[in-house]
């Protein structure tokens, strides 16, 4: 059978349950990207904040002075 009659003669029930098909994979994939572009962006934030955080702990407990704690902390900042 010529590929023209083939299509022709092809359900359009089946033809448009492939296309929802593409389309779900399509969408599913976009979201995935765009999810783990936004954790890798807020786990950047989330990493500074974090040692910013540890920094003034261990400048609270007395293990580093206050020079040291400056100038960490203005490292941090940049």
């Amino acid at each position: 059978m010529p590929m023209h009659q083939m299509w022709s003669t092809m359900p359009l029930g089946m033809l448009l349950v492939w296309l929802l098909l593409i389309v779900v994979v399509v969408a599913s994939i976009i979201l995935l990207v765009r999810g783990l572009q936004g954790r890798a962006r807020s786990k950047q934030g989330e990493g500074r904040a974090g040692a910013l955080q540890t920094l003034e702990e261990r400048f609270a407990r007395g293990e580093i002075d206050a020079t040291e704690f400056e100038e960490r902390r203005r490292v941090l900042r940049s």
